[in-house]
């Protein structure tokens, strides 16, 4: 299952998670109110579904969940540990597993700071921890469920 991530639709999602009104959506993009709404609702139904089969796929029990920002935190019984997955407009549908450790060591140290870099950006949340990935992700996971 996968998200229109070049669609008109996500980028009205995508603006009305940004904190941008249905009203000011469509005079930036000169149509109706309706027209909006209608995409909204088809768009909430679409990340709805993806977030939660991605859980059921993962075996996640879900514990919080807001489709309008496009988040889901549950927990994996199977790993022991913590889940968050959320939509992110550069890097589509992500799960993220808590996991402390030594990040220094991971080949994908790099892949995962730019991962978290992005989406922190894109949901407008300052990190201000160190460049390590589980640490990042801490914060910011801690921040973005304060939020939602």
């Amino acid at each position: 299952m996968f998200l229109p991530l070049n669609e008109r639709q996500f980028e009205f999602w995508r603006m009305r998670r940004d904190g941008m009104a249905g009203v000011e959506i469509a005079k930036s993009f000169n149509i109706s109110r309706q027209s909006v709404s209608k995409a909204l609702q088809g768009m909430d139904s679409k990340v709805s579904r993806v977030l939660l089969e991605m859980a059921r796929s993962n075996r996640i029990e879900v514990t919080k969940v807001n489709f309008e920002r496009g988040v889901l935190f549950g927990r994996s019984v199977q790993l022991n540990a913590d889940a968050i997955i959320f939509v992110s407009a550069r890097h589509g549908v992500q799960v993220w597993y808590w996991h402390e450790g030594n990040c220094g060591g991971c080949s994908r140290f790099d892949e995962c700071r730019e991962l978290l870099e992005d989406y922190a950006r894109e949901i407008g949340i300052a990190l201000e921890g160190s460049g390590n990935p589980a640490e990042m992700a801490d914060e910011l996971f801690h921040k973005l469920e304060g939020i939602v």
